[in-house]
């Protein structure tokens, strides 16, 4: 009987900690400056073009989109892509020369 109750003691103290909900230390989210929401577009805008292309690709492949509407379709797809890594690239100072980075 003392077993069981020192076993069921161990077993609730061990547990207690994972049992408890944690105290949240804020719920109020930190305000982007305007620079990091660019940039957060810019990674979205990136994506979904991204995405789109791989998805016209395998479309593509598995005959669903014809040889003349994938042309037409992936050119602005590759440019939207091309347009935000160079946003990018500009935004985090990769497009510019070494002299300037300083």
């Amino acid at each position: 009987m003392l077993a069981a109750t020192l076993a069921v003691v161990c077993v609730v103290a061990v547990a207690l900690p994972f049992i408890r909900e944690p105290e949240p230390e804020s719920d109020v989210l930190d305000e982007l400056d305007e620079g990091e929401r660019r940039r957060l577009e810019l990674l979205e805008t990136r994506d979904r073009a991204l995405s789109a292309l791989k998805e016209l690709e395998f479309e593509h492949r598995t005959g669903t989109v014809s040889d003349e509407d994938y042309r037409a379709q992936v050119g602005p797809l590759r440019r939207d892509v091309a347009a935000a890594l160079q946003a990018l690239g500009r935004e985090s100072g990769e497009g510019r020369p070494a002299d300037a980075r300083n």
